[in-house]
C-alpha cells in the first residue's frame, strides 16, 4: 500500500546555496538542518536537499512514494523488470529508503516510515 508521493529530494552541490535558494522559494524554515541533510515540510509534502546526492548517482530531483512494506515494493519492482538502484538503507531513525529504475531510465523512490 502506498500513501503516495510524499517527498522529493534534490541533489545540490552548495547546500548553504541551495537552502538560500529553496528556503525563499518555501517560504519556510528547515525542519531538519544538517550538514548530511537539508528537510522542508511544504504543504503535506518533504522536500529535501542532499549535498552527497551526485556521489550516489542522483542527475536531478527523485520522488520518493511513500509505502507501507519497503521490500514487498522495491521487490515487486525487480520482479516487474524495475533495476534496483539503491538497496534498502536506513537514514537514520528506522527511516528506509531504496531506488529502482524501469526499463526507461526513471529513477522510482521507495520510502518506508518506521
Amino acid at each position: 500500500m502506498t500513501a503516495g508521493m510524499r517527498t522529493i529530494m534534490y541533489p545540490v552541490a552548495d547546500l548553504d546555496a541551495a537552502k538560500g535558494l529553496y528556503g525563499a522559494l518555501f517560504g519556510v524554515e528547515p525542519y531538519m538542518d544538517e550538514p548530511y541533510y537539508v528537510g522542508y515540510n511544504v504543504a503535506d509534502q518533504n522536500i529535501g536537499l542532499d549535498p552527497n546526492g551526485h556521489s550516489k548517482g542522483m542527475s536531478g530531483p527523485t520522488g520518493y512514494w511513500h509505502v507501507d512494506d519497503i521490500k514487498a515494493a522495491l521487490d515487486g519492482l525487480v520482479a516487474r523488470g524495475a533495476a534496483k538502484v539503491q538497496e534498502i538503507n536506513d537514514v537514520g531513525g528506522g527511516k528506509l529508503i531504496a531506488t529502482a529504475q524501469d526499463a526507461d531510465g526513471n529513477v522510482i523512490g521507495l520510502l518506508q516510515m518506521p
